[in-house]
């Protein structure tokens, strides 16, 4: 959902800007969002259903200038992947955009109704829109 909201008002400011997604592990790798994920952002003017699962890995370190993480264990995971100091640096928590510091993970949506949903797009909305300001 986040590269979505992100691609979306990337799109409607005309900005220059790749963004991307990726998980820290291949469970979903060629799976599109789920049904409920794409069915919340749509209803924000979102579309999400092009997306695909991929995974995380050390070259997105070289192909991206900052690296958004959702948890602790994807920031964990990520870190792991990290050649050196630089990499490492580009890793944030992606509340922290809105939290500063307070290192707040993103919820898991699943097992909380459409409510999960939409809080969930409520805040990476926020979040992504803190990313963007100074662009």
């Amino acid at each position: 959902m986040a590269e979505g909201i992100f691609r979306h008002k990337i799109q409607t400011r005309n900005l220059n800007i790749e963004t991307d997604s990726a998980g820290t592990d291949d469970w979903h790798v060629g799976d599109p969002p789920d049904a409920r994920m794409q069915e919340t952002a749509k209803a924000h003017g979102v579309d999400i259903s092009d997306l695909r699962g991929r995974q995380f890995s050390a070259t997105d370190f070289d192909r991206f200038d900052q690296i958004f993480v959702m948890d602790e264990s994807n920031r964990d995971n990520v870190l792991k992947l990290a050649r050196n100091d630089e990499d490492r640096a580009k890793v944030k928590m992606m509340l922290n955009t809105i939290y500063p510091g307070e290192d707040r993970s993103v919820p898991d949506p699943y097992f909380g109704g459409q409510q999960g949903f939409e809080h969930v797009y409520d805040l990476l909305d926020r979040a992504s829109d803190a990313v963007l300001q100074d662009v």
